[in-house]
């Protein structure tokens, strides 16, 4: 089964195995998620992520996923996808949304390489809107 949109598989996997609770998350890698992975490991959403390569081309994203020590709560509350391939969004760097007024993060692309909200800011390019995370 071929998927459409790589992206909006990569955040439904992570969704559901923290619904499932999982620790671990597999997902067939590429050189956007790859980005993304490295993104949400800096902003702290996720504990530990690993690059495996595979047989064939594709390698494996291996992410693992964070909770909260007490609640046992997913770290990672809610992410969407904004740009879908049907309907491509772009903004300019005046007009990027502020996720929960800046406490989550939108997943930028722009012609400096992926990268959040607030770095697309200070870096003054808009792009499109890949995906926000709080």
């Amino acid at each position: 089964m071929a998927v459409t949109d790589s992206i909006a598989d990569y955040l439904t996997r992570i969704r559901n195995s923290q619904m499932a609770r999982h620790r671990i998350v597999e997902i067939p890698m590429s050189k956007v998620k790859k980005s993304i992975t490295e993104i949400l490991y800096d902003q702290g959403y996720i504990q530990k992520y690993k690059f495996e390569p595979g047989e064939g081309k594709q390698g494996i994203i291996k992410i693992a996923l964070k909770y909260n020590k007490e609640t046992q709560e997913p770290v990672i509350r809610k992410m969407g996808r904004i740009s879908k391939p049907g309907l491509r969004k772009y903004s300019g760097v005046d007009d990027i949304p502020r996720v929960i007024n800046g406490l989550g993060i939108c997943i930028v692309s722009t012609s400096n390489g992926i990268m959040t909200d607030k770095q697309a800011r200070k870096q003054n390019v808009g792009g499109e809107l890949l995906c926000y995370v709080y």
